[in-house]
């Protein structure tokens, strides 16, 4: 777990570095003052950290949790493979452009047994964003994607698919390179793959971004992400003609998990360590993982052609409509 002074603060969590800034002197009076004991000024300081990380995931507001799945201490998809898996063997390329560094997989062995696993990744620094184009994946990435999702048809291993990005790629080239043909082509496929699918939003869950990896059996969503159609800033900026309205944006769109819970958009909602899964990784990753062990359990059972019309049936029967004889 990323450790104080190192880790970073957003603006709501700042009563918790003051704890830390508290704990931080008190061991200083301790250095200077050894025969005085602070443990248990310390401790109790310790004590009030998680219940201050328990108060303040209690209460937040749809921005908020925007602002926690963006949080620049959040794990991404290869930290959250390293600690659930082994044997990762990321494979490379589309074998038509070149290797998307937004998007990463590859074969790795889950709870014994080898899967697909694949996502979206973001950079911890400024180098690795840049190298990772801020985890705005190319059409490259998404028909690497499906290249590794038919890979794992073939040798009929199950597929798992990370989502955690701000949208797909918005470039010129981008474009002339046919993104929007390559998700379209990716929700198509996914469709149809006869081996299990598993999806977790666990970050970002942007429009057609997250769609091109977002189609499977059973869709997960960690309890501090968003996902909808478009960012509550560049919904604000359509709307509002400015980025002040982001927080009434990100109210009105219905962006966090209990809400795509409610709509039937997500099956499952995935808890995560108190304050958010960037407190403790190696806990986010065991809660993940038994999360995605189960899911994986309960559609391996069932046949090729039932697991196809399954996920059919669960994807039309989503949205809400009304019919009307009116003319």
């Amino acid at each position: 777990m990323p450790q104080y002074p190192n880790r970073q603060f957003i603006d709501f969590e700042k009563p918790i570095k003051e704890l830390y800034e508290q704990i931080d002197d008190a061991k200083k009076l301790a250095e200077k003052n050894p025969k005085i004991d602070y443990s248990s000024t310390i401790q109790q300081l310790e004590a009030s950290i998680i219940e201050k990380r328990k108060e303040i995931t209690s209460q937040l507001t749809p921005w908020q949790k925007v602002q926690l799945s963006r949080h620049p201490d959040r794990p991404y998809t290869l930290k959250y493979i390293e600690k659930m898996c082994t044997n990762f063997v990321e494979l490379h390329g589309d074998r038509n452009v070149k290797d998307d560094k937004a998007l990463v997989g590859g074969f790795a062995q889950l709870d014994g047994d080898t899967v697909m696993i694949l996502g979206h990744q973001k950079g911890a620094n400024t180098k690795m964003r840049q190298l990772r184009n801020f985890g705005m994946a190319n059409p490259e990435g998404y028909r690497k994607a499906l290249r590794l999702m038919r890979l794992a048809e073939k040798f009929n291993k199950p597929v798992i698919a990370l989502v955690d990005t701000p949208g797909a790629f918005p470039g010129l080239e981008a474009e002339e390179r046919g993104q929007g043909e390559a998700i379209a082509r990716n929700i198509y496929e996914m469709i149809r793959l006869k081996v299990p699918v598993i999806v977790v939003i666990i970050g970002e869950g942007a429009s057609g971004g997250a769609l091109g990896i977002g189609v499977g059996d059973k869709v997960l969503m960690m309890e501090n992400t968003w996902y909808t159609v478009i960012s509550p800033e560049s919904c604000s900026s359509i709307l509002w003609r400015s980025w002040e309205k982001k927080e009434l944006a990100a109210e009105q769109l219905k962006l966090t998990a209990k809400d795509m819970k409610g709509f039937g958009l997500v099956d499952e909602i995935v808890h995560e360590p108190i304050g958010g899964a960037h407190w403790d990784y190696q806990e986010a990753a065991d809660i993940l993982k038994s999360y995605i062990v189960n899911a994986l359990n309960e559609v391996k059972g069932k046949t090729p052609s039932e697991r196809v019309n399954n996920r059919i049936d669960k994807y039309c029967k989503m949205g809400f409509w009304e019919e009307t004889t009116k003319h």
